[in-house]
């Protein structure tokens, strides 16, 4: 069967979910095909924290996260989605890190951000299961996450009652406007987005695109706190230290047979969890990515069994009471996916270069938090709109500035 849209995207997850809506819903373009062989939100997007923050060491992304806010909490008065305003807590034991951390809070405030400052007695009066160890903290205001899946299901519906089908099928190859897909059948379009997530770089090559991006694999684990010690209404917390794990000399010396020298000795920054559910809910959401595995995407993911334990470890120095379960591990489970980035950890959004192809592309680790601001965005672009003073900022094109490229290196990704 040959099908024709105005617009075909290739990719169901959030970012192609979301575009779909933008483009049929806020802007009218009833004759949309949405593409992908999974059912919609799958593959990675049902696998994220589901988190957002406007924290972001660079003007375009404070401003791209600043916009896709303001959608959802407009969205959160037409839809309930569990849109809450947590925020972020970035916690130090030390005080040269605290110092950088205060120095930061001044430099991304002016960009847009907000953020207060806890010195030691505020932060163990208001956070009591922190360790006394600390000495400060960070709280980012405009922060916080929400229920994906129901926010993209909610916008499929709307979605399609606009006109929006989907195609359940694989893009195998394209020819001009003519997608080829795995069922034998082709959808003719003059405008083809790329929203395939970490499938995005092969997708877009068979369009003659090539994207400057790798995958990283992230996981994460959801474990039962049969114990209560994460209060329900803690904000999404985060170890800003590196630090060594307390082994004993056995398991040293097992974790060296098993090939695990990775894990004895100096772990990064950034071992952070949630709370995950409602009120009534015992389970917490925990991730540390201390992999730093750079590959190629490929299911079933690569697996660490020794994750739960690792992170446990890991937040027990943050929250000292979670040491109780190293005994004996709670009940938990492993997922995750692909962070599918640029070096800089900027999205791809706009046109590519080549006629009719355009990009929603690179969303790393941010997929659900900016996945409303960049949809609006590649609409604007497509329909031909206003663009935001930002817009430039993540076209394919800034690599073909020599000044932009030199810099690459240099710029802080804000990558948790």
């Amino acid at each position: 069967m040959n099908q024709t849209a105005d617009i075909a995207i290739v990719g169901a997850g959030i970012a192609g979910v979301s575009a779909a809506y933008h483009l049929s819903v806020v802007h009218g373009v009833n004759d949309v095909a949405l593409i992908d062989p999974r059912p919609p939100l799958t593959l990675t997007s049902d696998k994220s924290t589901e988190c957002y923050r406007n924290w972001w060491p660079d003007q375009p992304m404070v401003d791209l996260m600043n916009r896709s806010i303001d959608i959802f909490e407009e969205l959160a008065d037409e839809t309930d989605f569990g849109f809450n305003r947590n925020g972020y807590l970035f916690v130090t034991a030390r005080s040269e890190t605290f110092e950088e951390m205060t120095r930061q809070v001044a430099a991304v405030s002016r960009l847009g951000a907000r953020a207060r400052v806890l010195g030691e007695g505020d932060i163990h009066s208001e956070y009591g299961f922190i360790t006394p160890e600390a000495v400060g903290a960070v709280k980012v205001e405009r922060a916080g996450w929400f229920r994906a899946q129901d926010l993209g299901q909610w916008m499929i519906e709307r979605a399609r009652a606009a006109g929006t089908s989907l195609i359940r099928a694989e893009m195998t190859g394209i020819d001009g406007h003519k997608i080829k897909l795995s069922n034998g059948s082709t959808v003719t379009s003059p405008n083809v987005v790329i929203a395939a997530g970490p499938l995005s770089k092969q997708v877009a090559a068979m369009a003659g695109v090539q994207l400057p991006l790798y995958s990283e694999l992230h996981l994460k684990v959801a474990f039962k706190d049969h114990r209560g010690v994460i209060p329900r209404d803690a904000p999404m917390t985060i170890w800003s230290d590196t630090q060594s794990l307390d082994w004993s000399e056995e398991e040293r010396n097992e974790l060296a047979a098993l090939g695990r020298d990775d894990l004895l000795g100096e772990m990064p920054i950034y071992c952070h969890f949630r709370p995950e559910g409602g009120a009534a809910s015992p389970y917490v959401i925990a991730l540390w990515e201390y992999h730093g595995t750079v590959l190629e995407p490929t299911w079933p993911l690569p697996e660490d069994p020794l994750y739960p334990e690792v992170v446990m470890r890991g937040l027990s120095t943050m929250v000292p009471a979670l040491g109780t379960y190293l005994d004996r591990l709670p009940e938990s489970s492993v997922d995750g996916g692909y962070y599918t980035k640029t070096v800089e950890n900027r999205p791809l959004i706009g046109p590519s270069g080549v006629e009719g192809v355009h990009l929603l592309a690179g969303l790393s680790g941010f997929g659900v938090m900016v996945s409303a601001g960049a949809a609006e965005l590649l609409a604007r672009h497509i329909v031909d709109a206003d663009l935001p003073d930002y817009a430039g900022a993540f076209l394919l094109s800034r690599y073909d500035d020599p000044e932009y490229v030199a810099g690459l290196q240099s710029v802080a990704s804000g990558q948790l």
